[in-house]
């Protein structure tokens, strides 16, 4: 099995869980994209200075993982962006009232979610050929 999709067969919950925060934020990102450069400018300087502080809080002296790291700093971004573009969008906490948004965020997180059923099942299948 390709390298990628042995990592999404491995994914705990938590992370299946990550991932369809970051397919939320994406659709959101895509339908209510602003081009405003003091928006991503200020939501990059959150970044910084949050996933700094956030960076600090999790330093065990050891050496953080790269992904770990990248959340640290992308999910002030994404928090602080995300609350800039549904600003005035009539969203109900972090739900579109506009259907097809909001289908296209709960479509794209059961997508992915049945995709890393199948990289399981094929991990699955996999392993039992192996051990025949």
């Amino acid at each position: 099995m390709p390298m990628l999709l042995h990592y999404f067969a491995a994914l705990p919950r938590g992370k299946v869980v990550l991932w369809c925060y970051l397919i939320w934020y994406l659709v959101t990102a895509i339908t209510l994209f602003e081009p405003s450069p003091s928006l991503w400018l200020s939501s990059a300087g959150i970044s910084l200075v949050i996933g700094y502080a956030l960076r600090l809080s999790v330093d065990r002296g050891a050496a953080t993982d790269r992904w770990q790291l990248f959340r640290l700093y992308f999910m002030p971004f994404a928090v602080s962006s995300f609350s800039s573009m549904i600003k005035g969008q009539s969203y109900f906490l972090v739900f579109p009232r506009r259907l097809p948004v909001l289908a296209a965020s709960i479509g794209g997180c059961l997508a992915f979610v049945a995709f890393v059923g199948l990289c399981r099942r094929l991990e699955s299948m996999r392993l039992r050929r192996g051990a025949t």
